[in-house]
C-alpha cells in the first residue's frame, strides 16, 4: 500500500503585532512575545516526538520575523533545517504595514477578505491575489514532494489558503465558514491512496493546540 502524503501547517506563536493589533508585514511585525516563544517550545516538543515517530521529508518556513522566530525553535528540537519560501509570506500589506488594524479595516470598511478583489491599502495586494501566490507556493511544494511528509511554519493565512486548495474551496469560504486558527495551532491535511490508486485530500486536525497548556 502507498504510503499516506501529509501536509501539516504549524501557525506561528504569539506576536508583539498580534497583541497590538498591527498590520504585521515585514516592518510591523517586531516578532514574538514572551509567552509566543513559550506556546512554540510546546509546540516544537510535539512536532519533534512526530518526527521521531515518522520522519517530516521537509521542513519550510515563511522570511517573517515571527514566523523565523518560530522556527528557530522548532528547529532546536527537530533538527531538520528549514528552506525559506518567500512566495508563502503572509499578504503584502502595502501602506498598511505598521498601521493599525482597526484604522485600515475602518477605511476599506472591513477586512480583505470582504473585498477580495480591491487593495485593501495603497499598494497591498487584493486577498484573490495573495490567494493565488499562496496556493500557487503550495502546489509547487506538494509537486515537489510528492507522497511524503511535508512540515511548514506560516500564518493564519496559509492555512486558509491551503483549505481554498485541497478541499477545493470557494477563494471566500474560510471567511464564510468561520476557520479558526489559534497561535502555535497544528492544522493537518493528508491523502490517503486507495488499493485502486485513488487520492483525495483530506482535513484531519484543523487548529489542534492539545499541546498547549491552558490558556496559552
Amino acid at each position: 500500500m502507498a504510503q499516506t502524503a501529509e501536509l501539516v501547517i504549524a501557525r506561528h506563536g504569539e506576536a508583539a503585532c498580534n497583541v497590538a493589533g498591527i498590520v504585521g508585514g515585514p516592518h510591523g511585525c517586531t516578532g514574538l512575545t514572551d509567552r509566543g516563544r513559550h506556546q512554540v517550545t510546546r509546540l516544537a516538543a510535539r512536532l519533534a516526538t512526530e518526527h521521531a515517530a515518522r520522519p517530516y521529508s521537509a521542513f519550510y518556513s515563511t522570511p517573517r520575523l515571527r514566523v523565523v522566530q518560530t522556527v528557530e525553535i522548532i528547529t532546536q528540537v527537530l533538527h531538520l533545517p528549514p528552506t525559506v519560501e518567500p512566495e508563502l509570506r503572509g499578504p503584502d500589506h502595502g501602506d498598511a504595514d505598521g498601521r493599525p488594524w482597526a484604522d485600515v479595516k475602518t477605511a476599506f470598511q472591513g477586512p480583505p477578505q470582504h473585498a477580495p478583489d480591491v487593495p485593501y491599502a495603497n499598494g497591498s495586494e487584493t486577498w484573490n491575489q495573495y490567494l493565488d501566490r499562496a496556493t500557487k507556493a503550495l502546489q509547487q511544494i506538494l509537486a515537489r514532494h510528492e507522497g511524503q511528509r511535508i512540515l511548514i511554519a506560516a500564518h493564519g493565512e496559509t492555512i486558509e489558503a491551503a483549505n481554498n486548495l485541497l478541499l477545493a474551496l470557494p477563494r471566500n469560504a474560510c471567511l464564510r465558514l468561520g476557520f479558526v486558527t489559534d497561535h502555535a495551532s497544528v492544522t493537518r491535511w493528508q491523502r490517503p491512496t486507495s488499493r485502486f490508486g485513488r487520492t483525495i485530500w483530506q482535513l484531519a486536525a484543523h487548529n489542534d493546540t492539545r499541546h498547549l497548556e491552558p490558556g496559552q
